[in-house]
């Protein structure tokens, strides 16, 4: 896949608001929630210190409270914070012309939920012709609605737009997209990188190295069963 340029993208946060469950979620979900929170704070930051530009939604404030604290100090305060009545943020004329005043046609998501709002917003975004590349490890779902799935995050992973590892959208952790943001550079998994091939030279050396040690091995077997043969 082509690489991400910095120049290109843009940032949105999609509803990142701590309340958005309420009392509704404890345990391990909640402490995920939190994880994933400061993941995208850290992101926000990343991005403010590389100017990238951010736009950041909501969905119900009087309600799910505002956004993360954290993330809002990450920003530049010049970034926009909008109301988001619907699921998906493309359906919303004053934030898709905020997104598209910025110049940028990349877009990096990140926030929640991942299944819903976070979705709909990329397919959204990916219709309206822009590239998206959702922060995997910086959106969140709670009730195993992010399980894994063979091939990504469910319809959006469909669309090529989230967890589609070489499609058009792709799912990549802050720490992933920031970095090729900034050196531009492919992002392979340590898994997934190949052997580096021993140099001409080497191979050569080594072969008759090996060779050497054969014959040496050869030579003390021949004369064990010539020394055996002598005593019989």
């Amino acid at each position: 896949m082509p690489l991400i340029a910095r120049e290109d993208s843009l940032l949105v946060v999609v509803d990142l608001q701590p309340r958005f469950w309420g009392d509704r979620i404890n345990g391990d979900d909640l402490r995920r929630s939190r994880e994933v929170a400061a993941r995208a704070a850290w992101l926000a930051g990343a991005a403010s210190a590389l100017g990238i530009p951010a736009v950041v939604t909501e969905e119900e404030r009087e309600h799910n409270g505002p956004t993360d604290a954290a993330l809002i100090a990450a920003l530049h305060a010049a970034a926009p914070v909008f109301t988001k009545p619907v699921f998906g943020l493309a359906a919303c004329a004053d934030i898709i012309e905020a997104i598209s005043s910025t110049g940028r046609r990349t877009a990096v998501l990140a926030g929640y939920e991942t299944d819903v709002c976070v979705t709909h917003s990329a397919i959204g975004l990916r219709e309206a012709g822009y590239r998206v590349v959702v922060a995997e490890d910086a959106v969140f779902s709670p009730f195993e609605a992010q399980a894994p799935r063979p091939g990504g995050h469910g319809r959006s992973a469909v669309l090529g737009c989230a967890d589609g590892r070489g499609h058009a959208g792709v799912a990549e952790g802050p720490g992933q997209v920031l970095r090729r943001l900034h050196e531009r550079q492919p992002r392979i998994r340590r898994a997934d990188r190949p052997r580096r091939p021993w140099p001409v030279a080497r191979a050569g050396r080594l072969a008759r190295g090996r060779g050497h040690r054969d014959r040496q091995r050869g030579q003390c077997r021949r004369r064990e069963q010539a020394h055996k043969r002598g005593r019989e």
